[in-house]
């Protein structure tokens, strides 16, 4: 995965990480004085404070960098509205 452009995508990466690494998430979770109920929020893309975010990266031995965004590619769009596309093609029949 390229770029993190939302939630899930940083959490999907956080866990695929940690699961790569063989890190238990009772050990990052500890090292980072937060709960596993956190953790496993953030790797859901679920709302965790930025402390906790900070926290279990640097538990984790890994640190945030920013990049310019520029224009997703088409892969990353048909992933992000793949979930829309039942309700493409028109209305309900009546």
């Amino acid at each position: 995965m390229d770029k993190l452009r939302l939630p899930a995508d940083l959490g999907k990466a956080i866990a695929q990480y940690r699961e790569a690494h063989k890190l238990s998430a009772v050990a990052v979770a500890s090292k980072a004085g937060r709960s596993r109920t956190v953790l496993h929020k953030l790797e859901r893309g679920e709302d965790v404070t930025v402390a906790s975010l900070f926290n279990i990266l640097r538990a984790m031995g890994l640190c945030l960098g920013l990049q310019k965004a520029g224009m997703p590619t088409l892969e990353e769009m048909q992933q992000r509205f793949a979930d829309d596309g039942d309700d493409a093609g028109g209305g309900h029949a009546a």
